[in-house]
């Protein structure tokens, strides 16, 4: 609250004409502190910290040079996904007869072949006997692949809810096995 004081005036002479008559003003500020801590108070417990978008990526241990073991895949439970330059993405299924197909990133594509793949692998598990662990994808970009290319595999592999799956260096032999296209 504001108030107004007045100012005693001096029983002095006067010189000259009229005076106005001095006063000081007093601003009490406790209504506007207690306001702002209001609002400070208010703004901590309703304000949500923004949650990180990075993805996830859990990365091997440090392999040991003693260490010389190496994962075990079954051919029939593998599956190869290469991407190249131009948004490309080829894959292929089993280790020593490849059949290179060639996909795109769109759910007709590439997410179709994982989850078919899955199932099928997930089915062939289970007639057997065996955890349902489903397929594992190899993924493997060349030196030509964009992010992006890696980002929205990575989108479908969360997508298909495929759980094994590396990103890998891809061979030689590889790259001679992609269609020549411009």
């Amino acid at each position: 609250m504001a108030e107004l004081e007045g100012k005693s005036e001096s029983h002095g002479k006067k010189k000259g004409g009229a005076r106005s008559k001095k006063m000081s003003t007093r601003i009490d500020m406790t209504p506007m502190v207690d306001l702002a801590f209001l609002l400070v108070t208010f703004f901590m417990l309703t304000t949500t910290f923004s949650k990180p978008t990075a993805m996830e990526v859990v990365m091997p241990d440090k392999k040991k040079p003693q260490d010389t073991s190496e994962t075990k895949v079954r051919e029939s439970e593998a599956m190869t996904v290469i991407m190249d330059k131009n948004n490309r993405i080829y894959y292929y299924f089993g280790i020593t007869n490849p059949q290179v197909q060639t996909s795109n990133y769109s759910a007709k594509g590439i997410r179709q072949a994982l989850l078919d793949k899955d199932a099928e692998v997930r089915q062939e598990q289970a007639h057997v006997g065996r955890d349902q662990n489903g397929v594992v994808v190899l993924i493997k970009p060349t030196n030509q692949a964009r992010y992006q290319n890696l980002v929205d595999i990575l989108d479908e592999m969360k997508i298909a809810h495929i759980k094994r799956y590396a990103i890998v260096d891809v061979t030689p032999d590889e790259l001679t096995m992609l269609p020549q296209s411009q």
